[in-house]
């Protein structure tokens, strides 16, 4: 089944969350867009940063909610508690027609997917039925305004996604480039690329001799893989791309059938 096609959004009511923080740049920014879109805009993101967070859920403490304003919460959780405590608690009477996730400062590219709190807040409204969009913004460069590109461009390719239909076990994952606006080279689906954070375990001392280990940020990626989101992030492209919530490998499960 797929989604009905979402031609007016000026009825609709959107969630905005993130994983950088209630506080965020790239939230205030989403927000500020999603309020073009429609008046009925609810924010529900995390008291602090969670970048990393992916899709943990908090079971074993309790979330305090703290209202901002009339339709601003912070959660003391991970983003995945944010969309959980905004759909079925702070916005029960009608739930959310779209839940956005961003601007997540930092592109969330190929693997990042996996560790990205961005990404699993919005997979966390896919999971609940709702169409749900992440976006990111790459940080590169000394930019003036290193969220130039999404601030151009976000309000109308939300509304370009949400007027056609897709798979409700889907979302969408968006990275903007770090570029000027007008070096964009055009929005391009793309599939998910290659690239590992994680392989730099730095080993450093505290001032009593103490040793610990810091993840450092070196990632083992592939930029030249056409068709990819990494490749064309690097070459000043919009990068639009669908992930499904089931992760069963299909062919595999075929070449496993009657021998296991």
């Amino acid at each position: 089944m797929a989604f009905a096609p979402l031609t007016d959004l000026s009825a609709a009511r959107i969630l905005v969350s993130n994983d950088d923080g209630v506080d965020a740049e790239g939230l205030a920014l989403l927000a500020e867009v999603a309020r073009t879109l429609s008046e009925d805009v609810w924010v529900v993101a995390p008291e602090r940063e969670r970048s990393g967070a992916a899709h943990a859920l908090t079971l074993h403490e309790p979330l305090r909610v703290q209202q901002r304003d009339a339709r601003t919460f912070a959660v003391s959780g991970t983003p995945t508690d944010c969309v959980l405590v905004a759909v079925n608690h702070l916005m029960k009477d009608k739930a959310p027609d779209l839940v956005l996730s961003g601007v997540n400062r930092g592109a969330n590219l190929g693997e990042d997917v996996h560790y990205s709190g961005t990404v699993a807040a919005a997979l966390e409204g896919t999971l609940l039925g709702l169409r749900a969009i992440a976006l990111s913004q790459v940080i590169e460069g000394a930019l003036a305004d290193p969220y130039a590109v999404a601030r151009a461009r976000a309000g109308a390719l939300i509304r370009q996604a949400c007027a056609r239909p897709w798979g409700r076990n889907v979302l969408l994952n968006i990275n903007f480039p770090a570029c000027a606006p007008e070096a964009v080279t055009g929005v391009e689906l793309t599939r998910q690329g290659k690239r590992k954070i994680g392989d730099d375990i730095q080993e450093r001392f505290d001032p009593r001799g103490r040793s610990y280990l810091w993840i450092g940020p070196q990632r083992s990626e592939d930029r030249f893989a056409a068709g990819t989101d990494l490749e064309a992030s690097c070459r000043g492209a919009i990068t639009v791309t669908p992930i499904g919530i089931d992760m069963t490998d299909v062919p595999t499960l075929a070449a496993l059938a009657g021998g296991v």
